[in-house]
């Protein structure tokens, strides 16, 4: 299975847009201290809930730290029948060195 990736130039686009959800699956610390606005924060626990209440048709873009770990999360999704979703290539300390992002 080929994994999608979509660069932060153009995450960000999609950020603008407001076209689609960021999914940050970084650890809790990570995501208190800096992560992008509005994004949300899954992990083990409240992972099998998106999945069974989001539309299979969002678009989402899923980032990490360098952008390796949300490769396997976007093939998970994409198991679970998520159509238009992404990883962010270079995860968010790409991000952080270019565009905004927000703590807490």
């Amino acid at each position: 299975m080929e994994i999608p990736e979509i660069q932060i130039y153009g995450a960000k686009q999609k950020f603008d847009q407001k076209s689609c959800k960021f999914v940050d699956i970084r650890d809790p610390g990570s995501f208190r201290a800096a992560h992008i606005p509005g994004a949300l924060h899954l992990h083990d626990g409240n992972v099998q809930e998106f999945i069974q209440t989001t539309d299979k048709d969002a678009q989402l873009v899923v980032y990490c730290y360098h952008g390796n770990s949300s490769l396997g999360a976007v093939a998970y999704f994409m198991e679970n029948g998520f159509k238009n979703v992404a990883s962010m290539s270079g995860g968010f300390e790409a991000w952080r060195l270019v565009y905004e992002h927000e703590a807490g």
